[in-house]
C-alpha cells in the first residue's frame, strides 16, 4: 500500500469518528427530548389527580370549571402520550444510526491497520530484495 492509501485510510477514520460522534450526540438529544416529554406526562397526570383532592363544598360553577380543566388535562395527556411514542421511535432510529456509524468506524480502523501492515510488508520485501553483496558494498563505502 502506498503512502497515499494510508493517508486516505487515516482520513476515512477521522470522518467515521466524526460521524459516530455526531450520531451519539443526536441520540443523546433525542433521549433527552423523550425524557422531557415523559416528565411532562407525569406532571399533567399529577396535576389532574390533584384537581379533585379537595372535596370540600364547591359551587356548581367551580365544579364545572374543574371538570372542564380535568377534561383538557386528559386531552393534553393523550397528546403527550402520542408525542412520547413518536419520540421513542426517533430514539430507536437514532440508536440504530449510532450502531451503524460505530460499525463503519470500526471497519475504517481495520482498513487503516491493514494498510499500515501491508505498507510495512512492502518495505520489508524491498529491503529483503536488495542483494546481500550490494548491501555489503554500501556498508563498506560508509
Amino acid at each position: 500500500m502506498s503512502r497515499k492509501m494510508i493517508a486516505r485510510r487515516k482520513r476515512l477514520v477521522r470522518v467515521r469518528e466524526a460521524q459516530h460522534a455526531m450520531a451519539v450526540a443526536d441520540t443523546l438529544r433525542a433521549e433527552e427530548q423523550a425524557n422531557n416529554i415523559a416528565n411532562n406526562v407525569q406532571r399533567v397526570a399529577r396535576v389532574r389527580s390533584e384537581l379533585f383532592e379537595d372535596r370540600s363544598m364547591q359551587f356548581g360553577s367551580a365544579l364545572a370549571a374543574s371538570r372542564e380543566l380535568a377534561d383538557r388535562l386528559a386531552q393534553a395527556g393523550r397528546q403527550l402520550d402520542g408525542a412520547l411514542y413518536d419520540a421513542r421511535k426517533v430514539v430507536a432510529q437514532k440508536q440504530g444510526r449510532q450502531t451503524e456509524t460505530n460499525r463503519e468506524k470500526e471497519i475504517a480502523l481495520r482498513l487503516k491497520e491493514r494498510a499500515n501492515k501491508d505498507h510495512e510488508r512492502e518495505l520489508e520485501a524491498r529491503i529483503a530484495a536488495i542483494p546481500r553483496y550490494r548491501s555489503m558494498q554500501q556498508r563498506g563505502t560508509e
